[in-house]
């Protein structure tokens, strides 16, 4: 996984909400209960947690949380968020293959942070766009990438985009039984997966 993939995550990101910053960004985001504007800032927040995760690297949580910034635009937010996956992108450049740190769903590599920042952008940016009433429909080699990643025991045979979605417990999947809300990914390398299924159980 190249970490250049974050660029192009935060570029389906703003190519979809870009049109919109005039809009009402405290409507409810999708299926969340936070607002659109809420959920842009964890977005950029949690791209700030990974680029510290990995370039530390930390073995443990950092004990800050997200912060709401009422001067910010939405235009604003997604500045920030874009320079944050470019910084995602070039620590996990300079970050050995060998280096791990903290997750909640395990030890994670560089890959996994960049897969990770992407899942991030790509499901959140889809809340987002359900909010303000638009589809998102983001390059599908990328979100495959993802999925391969963070989701091992994902099929492979069916829409990566609804794949994903499904993953994460937002949508139903044909054949394929729904996923709860206790859903998790695999944030330590696929190499070290154990071929179950994980939840958040998985991890406690």
């Amino acid at each position: 996984m190249q970490p250049e993939i974050a660029r192009h995550a935060a570029e389906a990101m703003l190519g979809t909400l870009g049109p919109v910053v005039s809009a009402d960004w405290s409507t409810r985001a999708g299926g969340l209960d936070w607002d659109c504007r809420t959920t842009v800032e964890h977005v950029g927040h949690a791209l700030d947690r990974y680029s510290l995760y990995l370039a530390g690297p930390d073995t443990k949580r950092l004990p800050f949380q997200l912060v709401s910034h009422p001067e910010c635009t939405p235009a604003d937010l997604l500045h920030i968020v874009e320079l944050r996956a470019a910084v995602l992108c070039q620590v996990a450049r300079a970050a050995s293959p060998e280096t791990r740190g903290y997750h909640t769903f395990g030890r994670s590599d560089r890959d996994g942070y960049v897969a990770m920042g992407c899942i991030e952008m790509l499901v959140h940016t889809d809340d987002v766009a359900k909010g303000m009433g638009l589809v998102f429909n983001p390059p599908a080699d990328l979100v495959r990438q993802v999925l391969a990643r963070l989701f091992p025991w994902a099929p492979t045979d069916t829409d990566p985009w609804q794949t994903l979605q499904w993953a994460t417990g937002r949508v139903d999947l044909p054949g394929h039984a729904r996923v709860g809300a206790d859903w998790a990914w695999h944030a330590s390398p696929v190499s070290e997966w154990d071929g179950t299924v994980k939840t958040q159980a998985s991890y406690r």
